[in-house]
């Protein structure tokens, strides 16, 4: 019995019907882009078919681009002979049939058709740059062609998605199908209406000019986001050659730009932080064929910035979600606090006016625990202490249905001792949001000793739902995002008390990448919930190293944007971080009370000396089996810190220096400030192997 091919030809009357069929997604893996080709000659070939329509099999049209191929190596047709110039060219009149996803070289085959039709839901887009690269198939030609220079710049830099009735008002697609139509037959009807018409409407005939003033207007306005990049930048390169250049000088710069990019540190960090994201959601020591319960109805409890962040994502996504507080004030609060965040999404004009009130409708403030009692998940987010969360999960078991699941947002609390005041704690997990918990992507799932299989693939699908990056952590202080992050935190600070500013450290971070510096970050976040961190660290580690300079702004009742003052001064009404006069002689004070030598650092220090120490401790979580995989660090890096994205991560950033350097480093600082900079284990194995991080074994997951 013969294999289905992955591209066959059927006759649909004088309509030749092209179906790529190369699940889950109908990528440009091998042999597609051949199949194409080989159809579209069969068909031109044959009298009896007038025209052509291309589509896709399952669930998307194509949906881009094999990434696996990037930078292998791997030889590509030559200019010319590629899918997307024999579509082009094809003296029959092709329509292509979009459903589900057009991205990247999806769009670019799309864009080489005479005609493109699609179903309402469908999205289209050139989102290569999110890769590290640029549309190498014709896109950055074709679509300033269709759309104009300004739309293209736009679509291309940002890589975004755009839904098919606003790829129709933009002129990419000819027509859009009423709801519930079928595709085939009404790309066959369309097919066989265009049939004769002469000349076929090709997209390279068009011409497309642009002030010139438009370009360096765009490099300006990416500035900040894709500082550090060079993808964004040859994307508007190429466009302003569609602008300047004909056609097929256009697409040989096209190529140009294309090579300059495939191989980069950039693309390979990007694509490996893709293929991260992927992997992270395996939990290859959980039984297989054990699913997810769906769940319908889920509460938050606790209205301050966490839970109402939470209850923002469940009504982000379609969800109804009750929210409850220990009082009424409290409650109100915190429901005008969503309001204000919604509000303030609006006058972005990020979110329109209708959609906040539709969102709005979806958060019910109840009274009490009886109000929410036939809930079937309940995620706590109520103040991170231990003596505060456990009534509460004691209640939430006496009144929730026997089925439903108790989630706790703890940052760093343990598990166990909360799921032991349950008669359930199978069905307890942790589901770490970061925050604010709306924006942020990630969603730290940790599992518990009693944790059941169903309920830490629920959770997980949780965060998908709303969507979420999530990723599974063991149940350790801080588990694996924070415990990995907390060296950091701890060493910036030290940093000050050796001669650092906080304005200094910052700008190394923003510069190497940062959207925000770590003292800015915890302005925002609080400085006092760090400082409660450190208040139960202490107590179970008589030699926990303090960090008097922080403690010192607690006491004063600095605690960041909230009282106006943290590592930071703020005016009223404004998150601008100015430094502070104050500060800079608190921390001269502390350190002379210390008695700590003082110099002059450089970026490099200030940078290694942040992130090595987390390189350090995440193989402590590593070697002790809190975390699957380096790339799980990674992820979490990546969607919980704001880690550079063109960077990979965390290990994969510490691989590019290399595992003996930084272990090197690590030793020299172990002898010169002590037990804090101790080498773990693991690290020490990858050296002496000089195997990489993102190589490297951990134990058995607990």
């Amino acid at each position: 019995m013969s294999e289905t091919p992955v591209v066959r030809l059927e006759k649909d009357g004088d309509i030749g019907v092209i179906i790529v069929n190369y699940p889950p997604v109908n990528a440009l893996g091998p042999g597609v882009s051949d199949g194409i080709i080989d159809c579209l000659n069969k068909a031109n070939a044959d009298p009896s078919i007038k025209a052509i329509v291309l589509m896709g099999d399952g669930r998307s049209f194509i949906a881009g681009a094999d990434i696996r191929g990037f930078g292998t190596g791997r030889k590509r047709p030559p200019i010319g002979e590629r899918t997307y110039d024999v579509l082009d060219a094809s003296p029959k009149p092709v329509v292509a049939a979009i459903h589900g996803y057009a991205l990247g070289g999806g769009l670019e085959n799309a864009l080489a058709c005479h005609y493109r039709i699609a179903v309402p839901a469908a999205k289209v887009g050139l989102p290569e740059v999110l890769i590290g690269i640029l549309p190498g198939g014709g896109g950055t030609q074709r679509l300033p062609r269709v759309v104009g220079a300004q739309v293209a710049l736009e679509m291309i830099t940002s890589g975004r998605h755009v839904p098919a009735p606003e790829a129709a008002k933009l002129g990419i697609i000819n027509q859009v199908l009423p709801e519930g139509a079928n595709l085939r037959d009404a790309a066959v009807a369309y097919a066989r209406k265009i049939a004769d018409i002469r000349p076929l409407p090709r997209v390279r005939d068009k011409t497309v000019t642009a002030d010139p003033g438009i370009f360096d207007a765009m490099r300006k306005s990416i500035a900040r986001r894709a500082r550090n990049q060079k993808a964004p930048y040859n994307c508007i390169a190429a466009v302003e050659a569609a602008c300047t250049l004909p056609f097929d000088d256009g697409i040989r710069r096209e190529a140009e730009l294309f090579g300059e990019l495939e191989n980069s540190d950039e693309a390979k960090a990007l694509r490996y932080a893709f293929f991260a994201e992927r992997e992270v959601a395996k939990l290859p020591d959980l039984p297989v064929g054990v699913a997810p319960r769906d769940f319908t109805a889920p509460a938050v409890i606790g209205a301050g910035t966490m839970g109402g962040g939470i209850a923002m994502s469940f009504a982000d996504f379609g969800y109804d979600v009750k929210i409850m507080d220990a009082t009424q004030p409290a409650l109100d609060r915190g429901m005008e606090r969503i309001r204000n965040n919604y509000a303030t999404s609006v006058k972005r004009g990020s979110l329109a006016e209708d959609e906040m009130q539709r969102r709005l409708a979806r958060i019910h403030p109840v009274a009490g625990y009886d109000d929410i009692r036939d809930c079937d998940v309940v995620v706590e987010a109520v103040f991170e202490e231990m003596d505060v969360k456990k009534p509460v999960f004691a209640k939430l078991d006496e009144v929730m249905r026997p089925d439903a699941f108790l989630f706790t947002n703890s940052s760093a609390l343990d598990i166990d001792a909360l799921a032991d005041t349950t008669k359930r704690p199978e069905k307890v997990a942790g589901t770490h949001f970061f925050s604010p918990a709306n924006v942020m992507k990630l969603l730290e799932v940790v599992r518990g000793a009693k944790s059941s299989p169903e309920t830490l693939f629920t959770a997980m699908a949780l965060g998908r739902r709303i969507g979420k990056i999530s990723a599974m952590a063991g149940n350790t202080d801080g588990f694996v995002a924070n415990r990995s992050r907390a060296p950091f935190n701890s060493e910036m600070v030290i940093l000050l008390e050796e001669g650092c500013l906080p304005e200094q450290v910052d700008k190394v971070m923003v510069d190497f990448g940062y959207p925000m510096g770590p003292f800015a970050v915890g302005d925002l976040a609080g400085l006092d919930i760090g400082a409660a961190g450190r208040r139960r660290r202490a107590l179970a580690n008589p030699n926990y190293r303090k960090l008097p300079i922080a403690d010192k702004l607690v006491e004063m009742g600095r605690y960041g944007q909230k009282t106006g003052a943290g590592w930071y001064r703020y005016e009223k009404g404004d998150r601008t971080p100015h430094p502070d006069p104050e500060v800079a002689a608190i921390i001269k004070s502390v350190a002379a009370e210390m008695g700590v030598p003082q110099k002059v650092f450089t970026d490099t220090e200030i940078l290694q000396r942040l992130l090595f120490s987390s390189v350090n401790e995440a193989c402590r979580i590593l070697e002790e089996g809190k975390a699957y995989r380096a790339s799980d660090v990674d992820v979490m890096w990546l969607h919980g810190f704001g880690f550079p994205r063109y960077r990979g991560g965390l290990m994969f950033w510490a691989d590019g220096i290399g595992v003996r350097n930084v272990y090197n480093q690590i030793a020299s600082w172990h002898q010169q400030y002590g037990e804090r900079w101790a080498p773990s284990r693991l690290l020490r194995e990858l050296a002496e192997t000089n195997t990489p991080f993102r190589e490297a074994k951990p134990a058995p997951f607990v």
